[in-house]
C-alpha cells in the first residue's frame, strides 16, 4: 500500500479544478501534518487552509509553477488547484528558525500531506517559489509565522511518467505532445550501496 501511494505521489501541476476539496478533507490533512514527525517536537509549523475560490484566485498569480517548463506560465483556469495548504513556521519558537528546524520540518509535513491526498484521490505539489510577503498579506497570516510552504491541492488532470533516467540522461522534467508529464528519476543501483 505505501508503494503504491508513493508510485502515485506526483507533483501535479493541473487538476479539475470544479472538483472539490472539502473543509473536511482539508482538515484531515492538517491533522495528518499535525501528527508528522517534528525535529525536538517543537510543533511549530501552522497551517493554513484554503478552498474558497475567489481566495485562491488572488492566491494564484503569487506561485511559480514548474521552472523547467520555461514557455508554460502555470495551470490555465479551470486546471488550477480547487484548494491550499500553507505551511507556516513560528519564527517565536526559535531566534534562527529558518536554519534550526523548520525547513526540515515543513518537508515531513509536506510529504505526509501529499501521501494523505493521494489516498483521499486527490494529489498535490509543493510550491517552494512564491511571493512571500505578498501572500502573507492575502491570507492575513500574523507577523510571528513565515510561510514556509504552499501545497496546491485538487484532482489531478494530467498523467505523470516516470523515465529511467541513465547516465548521458537530463535530469529535467519535460511534457510530450499529449502533454503527458514526463519525470526522469535515477536507477536505483545508481544512488544505493549495501554496506
Amino acid at each position: 500500500m505505501i508503494e503504491e501511494l508513493i508510485n502515485k505521489n506526483r507533483s501535479y501541476r493541473r487538476f479539475y479544478q470544479e472538483h472539490e476539496v472539502s473543509k473536511e478533507q482539508l482538515l484531515k490533512l492538517a491533522d495528518f501534518a499535525r501528527l508528522s514527525p517534528s525535529p525536538r517536537n517543537l510543533q511549530a509549523l501552522k497551517f493554513w487552509l484554503s478552498n474558497n475560490e475567489q481566495l485562491n484566485e488572488q492566491i494564484f498569480p503569487n506561485l511559480a509553477w514548474a521552472g523547467y517548463l520555461k514557455n508554460w506560465a502555470g495551470p490555465k483556469k479551470g486546471e488550477r488547484p480547487a484548494a491550499y495548504i500553507f505551511i507556516a513556521g513560528d519564527k517565536s519558537f526559535s531566534p534562527d528558525f529558518q536554519k534550526d528546524f523548520l525547513p526540515t520540518a515543513s518537508g515531513i509535513v509536506a510529504q505526509s500531506v501529499l501521501l494523505g491526498a493521494v489516498e483521499m484521490g486527490l494529489g498535490g505539489c509543493i510550491i517552494a517559489a512564491f511571493q512571500k510577503n505578498k501572500l502573507a498579506e492575502i491570507i492575513s497570516l500574523p507577523d510571528n509565522l513565515e510561510i514556509m510552504l504552499v501545497l496546491a491541492i485538487g484532482k489531478p488532470k494530467e498523467m505523470i511518467i516516470l523515465d529511467e533516467l541513465n547516465n548521458e540522461s537530463d535530469i529535467k522534467y519535460w511534457r510530450d505532445e499529449k502533454e503527458a508529464h514526463h519525470v526522469p528519476k535515477r536507477r536505483l543501483e545508481d544512488i544505493s550501496k549495501m554496506l
